[in-house]
């Protein structure tokens, strides 16, 4: 088995109100008062405080963007080149800056075995695995692999990695790095999908520490993985290139698919393990959204205090793609290590993605 010894969040520099984006985002996607109205009511009602964006541009008058033309009509407008050169500069430096913090206490970044780095916001080659690995003199032969393109859930597949790695070398020590920058591809259009992508999506950064399970070291026991893919709902949640960006597909009927797959894919997953839902004390999800969390509480008849870090997280953070389940099982770690009284401690976690695609891990404290 393997243990999670470690968790660290980074975020960009630029903090920005739910408020404040909406009447942005109001200035582009909509030509009256009655849209506008709208528009502020799903702000409103999206579950959702405060985002981070590695740009300013989401809360500054226009003639101080700096990454969007100081127009009205936002022309020219930002093409594929200009937004991965925005990724290639700031990704590394927040990337080696949030695995720093995560290797404080634990670990010498010389004893680093494995990198795995995640994302599906940016990509090039020679790519962020390079990036970090040059910034912060890690051995040049150290075994790297990188996971891309897979989105929200990618996170919990790296973790698969990781297990994998560690059972197959209990002397492994491997890092993982997921890093979204999610507002580099703000579109324009006023579709469903780019209006309900710029009210939930937004960017950071989490790095995880997994090495073999040492008895005298606590964390998260990483103990069982299980997947599953609704291809009915293959259309209703996508991620695709195009010359102005990365385009998301996210279809108001994902709420409903997860909610009645859901107890199905749970059950299935318990199964695996040799659990029952009863053994599962505290169920790590991933905030796709306000109307997924409510969708999962529904179709397991759980009350919402249950997913109250996932509902903490989606507040603060927005859906940040790969690192917003670690935020959560961040949540769990630090409650764990400052409330430790004993007993039993088993956590299931979730997250969805293109496909559409539900990926679980089943885990322990000790």
């Amino acid at each position: 088995m393997s243990k999670i010894i470690s968790i660290a969040t980074g975020l960009p520099a630029f903090r920005h109100e739910q408020k404040v984006i909406a009447e942005f985002a109001a200035g582009i996607y909509s030509h009256s008062d009655e849209e506008k109205r709208k528009l502020k009511f799903l702000y409103t009602h999206s579950g959702v405080t405060t985002r981070y964006s590695v740009m300013p541009d989401y809360s500054v008058p226009m003639e101080e963007r700096q990454f969007y033309p100081a127009t009205e009509n936002m022309e020219p407008f930002p093409g594929l080149e200009q937004r991965m050169e925005w990724y290639a500069r700031h990704a590394a430096p927040l990337a080696t800056d949030t695995i720093s913090r995560c290797l404080e206490g634990h670990l010498l970044k010389e004893q680093i075995t494995h990198l795995v780095t995640v994302s599906c916001t940016g990509m090039s080659a020679p790519g962020l695995d390079l990036e970090i690995m040059e910034k912060m003199g890690l051995p040049r032969n150290i075994f790297r692999t990188s996971v891309n393109f897979m989105g929200c859930y990618a996170a919990i597949h790296a973790l698969k990695i990781a297990d994998s790695i560690c059972k197959a070398d209990p002397s492994a020590r491997v890092v993982i790095v997921c890093l979204e920058f999610c507002t580099l591809h703000f579109q324009k259009e006023p579709s469903t999908d780019n209006i309900t992508s710029t009210l939930l999506f937004a960017d950071g950064c989490a790095a995880v520490l997994v090495q073999g399970d040492d008895s005298t070291t606590k964390g998260i026991r990483l103990k069982k993985f299980f997947s599953d893919v609704a291809f009915k709902g293959k259309g209703d949640m996508s991620w695709s290139l195009s010359s102005t960006g990365f385009l998301m597909t996210l279809s108001g009927y994902v709420p409903d698919l997860v909610e009645e797959d859901f107890e199905a894919l749970v059950g299935k997953a318990l199964a695996n393990a040799g659990l029952r839902k009863s053994d599962i004390q505290h169920w790590c999800i991933h905030p796709g959204g306000k109307k997924i969390l409510e969708a999962i509480s529904k179709s397991l008849s759980l009350p919402a205090s249950t997913l109250a870090h996932s509902y903490e997280v989606l507040n603060e953070y927005g859906n940040m793609s790969s690192p917003t389940i670690l935020f959560v099982l961040q949540k769990f770690l630090q409650q764990f290590r400052k409330d430790d009284e004993g007993g039993e401690k088993n956590i299931f976690g979730a997250a969805f993605g293109p496909g559409l695609t539900m990926e679980t891990f089943i885990a322990g404290y000790d």
